[in-house]
């Protein structure tokens, strides 16, 4: 099975738009994976029908039993998060403060302090007209999204062993969620976009990315706002020896397709003609 994950340096660079694209125009049989879990978003592009939904259990949470606690303090003073809460008297742990290390727990001279699984965030599998699609929303102040990837992937190439293809929808940016997503994968497409900025956060992207060693194929959308820009991206792929697959013109009606929910693959327009030879170009450089 061949892996492919779209990314993106920074966020707005029409990553999901590339995504359902993609998914839209590829023939062969294959499983899609929406791994941008702070804002998953794919499925609004492929009308997905929710399957099933699981919760997602991240990292634990201490908790005080105050029926135990002496109020010796000791897990109060050693707790790096403040997340320790003294409240008349009582000692208790502030959820969002606290990152599970167990520290507390450990410490505790009477065993009042045990961990507890933690739900952060929720796995849904669902059905498209593309194939079937693996998606996760975590829950706002949850801070274990790489987890939650992982978790998503795990899920996605468990769906269909005999499937050809696993499309994923990535995360903007360099963090934890980026680096969960391009582990394993054989190639990522970067989708960048004409701007000073975009241009910065491509070549902080592909820093990254060259450690896991992926094939690097880079996409420019909307190259006809800058062409300025568009040619400095150009020159810095040719340095640096990335192909790039595709350069996809502004137009309204990605826009239009947005609005409907469907891939803009399937409206006649600049862009939808320019993505439909992404695909080929894509197999070409595999």
């Amino acid at each position: 099975m061949i892996r492919i994950a779209v990314i993106s340096g920074k966020g707005g660079t029409g990553k999901t738009m590339v995504t359902s694209a993609l998914a839209d125009t590829n023939t062969s049989r294959q499983i899609l994976a929406d791994c941008d879990v702070d804002a998953a978003n794919l499925e609004l592009m492929l009308s997905a029908k929710k399957l099933t939904k699981e919760p997602f259990h991240g990292l634990d949470v201490a908790r005080i039993d105050p029926e135990i606690c002496v109020s010796c303090g000791i897990c109060s003073n050693s707790c790096a998060f403040d997340a320790i809460i003294i409240e008349e008297g009582l000692f208790s742990v502030s959820p969002i403060h606290c990152e599970g290390c167990g520290l507390c727990a450990h410490l505790c001279p009477e065993g009042a302090v045990v961990m507890q699984r933690r739900i952060c965030g929720e796995i849904y599998t669902s059905t498209t007209g593309c194939g079937p699609l693996v998606h996760a929303r975590l829950f706002p102040g949850s801070g274990t999204s790489g987890l939650l990837v992982h978790e998503v992937k795990k899920r996605a190439l468990t769906i269909d062993p005999s499937a050809e293809m696993l499309l994923v929808d990535g995360p903007p940016g360099i963090g934890c969620p980026l680096i969960s997503t391009i582990s394993g994968m054989h190639a990522v497409l970067i989708v960048t976009e004409p701007s000073v900025s975009a241009l910065h956060d491509l070549k902080r992207v592909v820093t990254v990315c060259r450690r896991f060693d992926p094939r690097i194929l880079i996409l420019i959308n909307r190259f006809d706002l800058l062409e300025e820009i568009t040619n400095e991206i150009e020159v810095y792929a040719a340095e640096e020896g990335i192909p790039i697959v595709g350069r996809i013109p502004f137009d309204p009606a990605v826009v239009q397709a947005v609005r409907k929910g469907i891939p803009v693959t399937r409206m006649d327009s600049p862009a939808s003609k320019a993505l439909s030879t992404v695909w080929e170009r894509i197999r070409s450089e595999l």
